[in-house]
């Protein structure tokens, strides 16, 4: 057989889709309704010397999820139960922002702002980036309120990314855990993860911890349980998650720059985010550094967008327990 067959048109599924999963797509942030908004994030703060290298992403983790489409109403074993489990708590698709790799600041600038409009519709954003200087402008956008609300950051990858500087670059995505404890409205921050050689060097690990910040490295975690990590979120918590796909073992990812032996499994990965539901709530997340040039035959791709799928049947059912009323309540 010379053509790869569309096992996807045994469920009924279309051979490509344009949003994730198939969800309702929403071009207009001032008019989202829905409890759950993923946005697209091809690109923030590039090194000169790579450029926006994870740009083709969020189409790919997209396309990814054709197969289901026409199943998204169907029994998921790791949601117990449907992925939404009412009409009123799915999420929609608002598509990709717009970006300039010679205009990070201006890139910075429009995902500050749709994570702001996210938020100030009460709805919580997911962005599919996109590198790992995505999380810095959506950090940011989180400190924007008058409630004086502060947050736990669980960051689950296998680098520490606390460089102060990279190629010259303050705001690049070797800086991202850095530049988050400098913003007045992070109270902790938990790695999880983290593994091998990366890019940091010990004084920066050193300056990690002279903050406050708490690792569970990979071998604490296969060792001890994704509890570990868990009893470090206090009760109550608004918790911001951000996962790099090299944080998952390259034999599931290995769309990845990155790639390290050791990496998490999917299941540890999916518990994480439960148990940060259960210890409080999740505000906002983003899944970046996938690079699908980097794929094999779509493997981490699929695992990724299975991941995100994970990630919205939980924060459904937090919507849920927070009172979220059906779109046509909704004001």
């Amino acid at each position: 057989m010379s053509e790869r067959p569309d096992l996807g048109a045994l469920f009924g599924a279309a051979a490509k889709t344009t949003t994730f999963l198939g969800l309702e797509p929403c071009a207009d942030l001032d008019a989202l309704k829905a409890p759950i908004a993923l946005i697209g994030v091809p690109c923030a703060t590039p090194y000169v010397s790579v450029g926006a290298y994870c740009r083709n992403a969020p189409d790919a983790l997209r396309q990814a999820t054709s197969s289901l489409t026409a199943n998204l109403d169907r029994h998921d074993f790791d949601s117990g139960g449907p992925v939404f489990p009412a009409a009123h708590l799915r999420a929609v698709d608002c598509g990709n922002l717009p970006f300039d790799e010679g205009d990070p600041a201006g890139n910075r600038r429009i995902i500050r702002d749709a994570v702001a409009k996210v938020i100030e519709h009460g709805a919580v954003p997911i962005l599919l980036g996109g590198d790992d200087s995505i999380p810095i402008p959506m950090i940011e956008a989180l400190g924007g309120g008058k409630d004086g609300r502060r947050y736990t950051i669980l960051q689950i990858d296998a680098h520490i990314d606390w460089r102060d500087t990279h190629m010259g670059e303050r705001l690049g995505l070797s800086s991202t855990m850095r530049r988050a404890s400098e913003m007045a409205h992070i109270e902790r921050i938990i790695q999880v993860g983290a593994r091998g050689i990366g890019s940091a060097a010990t004084a920066d690990y050193e300056d990690a911890l002279a903050w406050g910040a708490q690792f569970v490295t990979a071998h604490e975690l296969h060792s001890k349980g994704v509890e570990e990590a868990l009893r470090l979120i206090p009760e109550g918590s608004d918790v911001i998650i951000c996962i790099d796909a090299d944080a998952l073992d390259p034999a599931l990812v290995p769309g990845v720059i990155g790639r390290a032996a050791g990496g998490l499994s999917y299941y540890q990965v999916a518990d994480l985010i439960k148990g940060a539901a259960r210890r409080g709530r999740i505000a906002a997340m983003d899944f970046v550094e996938f690079m699908p040039e980097r794929d094999v035959d779509s493997i981490g791709a699929f695992t990724f967008a299975r991941l995100i799928t994970t990630a919205l049947g939980v924060i459904a059912r937090q919507a849920s327990r927070d009172g979220s009323p059906p779109l046509s309540e909704t004001p």
